[in-house]
């Protein structure tokens, strides 16, 4: 009976959650047309003209390669700065470690808006608006404390022994922290690369003020479709389904390594 009502239960859930999926995918096959005149299940007159738009129009496919050169400098600039940091919180105790690591999680729970004047002003000043460094930064005041409280969780679980042989076998700190050490945290190394491609994938405020041409992300340039002619739902549509696949191809990839990072409940 139990077992039942769960089942059910989670038939339901996955329904709802797919329903938007499916209508979005349902409405990037119409024409704006059939869209906001007929109420269908599917398309009835079947069309690629809206994915067509999104692969020709610069201005559409463009804001997806700036949103992947920005989300992958992001990635790796956050995971290799909280490296260290991570190692350093795991193994030794020194003067104010915890408070500092607790302001380290102070600047995750932030709202992005509070930084958004001081980062327009300073980057005005040096010459980084509309570049896809000046995002990668911006988003790495949020990413790196998490990708520290992450990482430290799977560094504490390595016993500090393994340290101390690896200098009593004469392996320099580099050596032993990229061939030994590393190896052994790479589903936390995955889990935090998948949080960091996740909010800055999806981070809008900052992405949308710091740019304006050269570096436009696609989830500015979805909320710039209304024209004379009204939205193009259509093309609005195939844009949101081509903006899930990136996250689900993740997703894909590091799905072993966010279950582990579940069960170490660092996650």
């Amino acid at each position: 009976m139990h077992k039942k009502m769960s089942s059910t239960i989670l038939v339901v859930f996955l329904l709802a959650s797919l329903l938007p999926i499916y209508w979005m995918l349902n409405m990037s096959l119409k024409t704006n047309e059939e869209i906001v005149g007929v109420l269908s299940l599917w398309p009835q007159q079947l069309t690629f003209a809206n994915y067509h738009t999104i692969f020709t129009d610069r201005s559409w496919y463009s804001g997806y390669i700036n949103s992947m050169i920005y989300v992958a400098l992001n990635m790796v600039m956050s995971v290799t700065v909280a490296l260290p940091a991570a190692y350093a919180f795991s193994r030794y105790n020194f003067v104010g470690d915890k408070h500092l690591f607790f302001w380290l999680l102070t600047n995750r729970m932030t709202p992005p808006a509070v930084f958004l004047v001081p980062f327009f002003q300073l980057y005005s000043t040096v010459g980084l608006m509309d570049t896809h460094l000046a995002v990668a930064l911006a988003h790495m005041v949020f990413n790196v404390p998490l990708a520290v409280w992450i990482l430290e969780g799977f560094m504490s679980g390595v016993p500090k022994e393994i340290d101390e042989t690896a200098y009593i076998d004469g392996y320099s700190f580099p050596r032993f922290f990229i061939r030994i050490f590393l190896p052994m945290i790479k589903s936390g190394v995955g889990v935090t690369a998948f949080f960091c491609f996740m909010f800055s994938w999806v981070e809008l405020l900052l992405a949308r003020t710091l740019t304006s041409v050269n570096a436009k992300p696609i989830a500015a340039t979805m909320t710039r479709t209304v024209s004379a002619a009204g939205m193009d739902w259509g093309v609005l549509a195939a844009a949101g389904v081509l903006t899930i696949v990136p996250g689900a191809l993740v997703i894909w990839f590091v799905r072993h390594y966010i279950a582990k990072g579940f069960a170490m409940g660092r996650v």
